[in-house]
Order: structure tokens, then C-alpha cells, then sequence
């Protein structure tokens, strides 16, 4: 018989609201500028340590916290587009489809290094960094990592990783 152990976390405080737009139909369409208010779910699996826990709830989901946090209340912009251009100055952020070009502040943009900001690339930026942040600050390393963007109450984008 064999078992297996996850924790998973999926609180109030997980939670951004960001704006964005993406492109649809291989580049042919580009939706406009609008925002969610996203709903983030993270879940890892592994074995038990010595205190029977794969993780402490309280450091995945702190370490959660602050990736999403960094989102909050920003513009989305993909980075590695083939399809909408991103440059950006120390003051201004030039985002460029076609013929529509938006402008931004710069401190009011998160430069992702996605090629759409869909909720499925958004769950994997997230689930990334979230990887890379228990090897850093717990040294722990999952056996699964699983990451869930909700932008839309129930449209969930999931990203799950098997190292």
C-alpha cells in the first residue's frame, strides 16, 4: 500500500488585482486593457519531515503571499511576446500590438518573462518563483508543486510541476 502526503493553501489573502490583455488566435486579436481580481491556490507534495509535515502551511503560504503581493494593483505586460512588443525607460513602460500602442507609468507595471499573460502563464511564473523560493529560504525542494490562478470566480488557469 503506498501513500502520499500535500499540503495545499488557498486563503483569503491570496489574492491580486492586476490589469492586462492578451493575444488570442495565434497574434490576430488582442483583447483590451481590463483587470480581475485573481484568487491564487498553491499546493506542494513530498514527504514527511520530522515533525510529520511535508511543509509548515504558515511558510507556504507567507512565501505565497509575497509573490502575489508583488502583482497586486500593477499592469501585466509579457516580455517574451511574439506578438505585443514591451520596452520600457526608467520612467515609462511602451507596450505595442499592431497599430495600438499603450503608455505606462513604469512603477505601475510588472514585466513578466511570459509569452501571454493568461492565467495558465500566470500560474507558472507564480509556480516558478514559488519553486525556487522554498529551495532558497526552507531548502526544500516538492516532489509535485501545483499553482491555481482563479481570474474570474471558477476560469482557473493551473500550472502543476513534477521535478
Amino acid at each position: 500500500m503506498s501513500a502520499s502526503f500535500h499540503v495545499r493553501v488557498a486563503k483569503e489573502q491570496l489574492t491580486f488585482s492586476a490589469a492586462h490583455f492578451i493575444t488570442l488566435q495565434n497574434g490576430a486579436l488582442c483583447e483590451r486593457l481590463h483587470g480581475h481580481n485573481y484568487r491564487v491556490a498553491g499546493e506542494v507534495s513530498g514527504p514527511l519531515d520530522a515533525s510529520q509535515c511535508v511543509i509548515d502551511f504558515i511558510a507556504l503560504r507567507d512565501t505565497l503571499n509575497e509573490l502575489t503581493a508583488a502583482l497586486d494593483h500593477h499592469v501585466l505586460l509579457p516580455t517574451a511576446s511574439r506578438h505585443i512588443r514591451v520596452t520600457s525607460s526608467e520612467n515609462s513602460v511602451d507596450a505595442v500590438f499592431q497599430d495600438r500602442r499603450w503608455v505606462f507609468p513604469r512603477g505601475d507595471c510588472v514585466l513578466l518573462p511570459v509569452e501571454n499573460t493568461t492565467a495558465e502563464k500566470l500560474s507558472e511564473y507564480l509556480g516558478r518563483r514559488l519553486l525556487d523560493e522554498l529551495q532558497r529560504r526552507y531548502a526544500f525542494r516538492p516532489a509535485r508543486l501545483r499553482v491555481e490562478i482563479d481570474e474570474c470566480f471558477g476560469q482557473v488557469g493551473v500550472f502543476e510541476f513534477t521535478p
